[in-house]
């Protein structure tokens, strides 16, 4: 097609080429939507590329088949954890204070409303597909433990707290701040906690956890602050 400009008739330029990294967020949006609605075994990947407006050669160029897809999709959501769980901005507050700021982050991504709707397509349809079973587990499951443990093993080695073990120790905190709100979400027993809601519960669970495996009192955390703060 051409324009008239000042007299002379050029070409409309090419409209901009999306890059593939943007071309896969609008795919993995698309496809989480058409999960929620249709399930894994009613999901096909042409309705997924109708539904990101591409064609199905870009989809499958960039995410071959459906199991990658599914994975893609937990994947970005457990990647929003670990971009609010900024080890370096944990490290800059008071123990108990970073302890609920990695609680807040963690609640906040399990109990959310598509969060919850991924759980339950996992559980409904893992005994036909397995492959989403193993792709749950190792993105999102495995991925958060090990940043939550990697970070008790950091104030253990700090001295500030004592674990026996910190990979069981970490089972247990993540149990005790999601699973009776996240149950009860799943079996219909009650709406998704707000902001506020999960703050008070990463709060009394921080006090909780805390208070069974402090090492010493305040003024033993503040002292390795200190000493912290001057190597820096």
């Amino acid at each position: 097609m051409r324009q008239i400009q000042n007299g002379v008739s050029r070409r409309r330029g090419r409209p901009q080429i999306r890059s593939d990294e943007d071309t896969r967020a609008v795919i993995i949006a698309a496809a989480t939507k058409e999960f929620q609605a249709n399930g894994y075994a009613g999901t096909c990947m042409g309705a997924v590329a109708e539904r990101a407006d591409l064609s199905t050669k870009t989809l499958y160029r960039l995410i071959p088949t459906k199991a990658e897809l599914f994975a893609s999709v937990v994947s970005d959501r457990i990647g929003r954890f670990i971009l609010a769980f900024d080890q370096e901005t944990a490290a800059a507050l008071d123990l108990a204070t970073a302890l609920e700021h990695i609680l807040i982050a963690y609640a906040t991504l399990t109990l959310d409303e598509e969060t919850i709707a991924i759980n339950r397509l996992v559980i409904g349809e893992c005994g036909r597909f397995p492959e989403i079973a193993a792709a749950f587990y190792e993105a999102a499951i495995r991925r958060t433990s090990n940043a939550i443990e990697s970070w008790l093993r950091r104030q253990c080695d700090r001295g500030l707290i004592r674990l026996e073990d910190p990979r069981a120790a970490t089972g247990m905190l993540r149990g005790m701040m999601i699973m009776e709100p996240q149950r009860a979400v799943m079996l219909g027993r009650g709406a998704p906690p707000d902001a506020a809601q999960i703050a008070r519960r990463a709060r009394l669970c921080a006090k909780l956890f805390l208070d069974g495996c402090r090492e010493a009192g305040p003024d033993l955390e503040r002292d390795v602050r200190s000493t912290a703060s001057e190597e820096l």
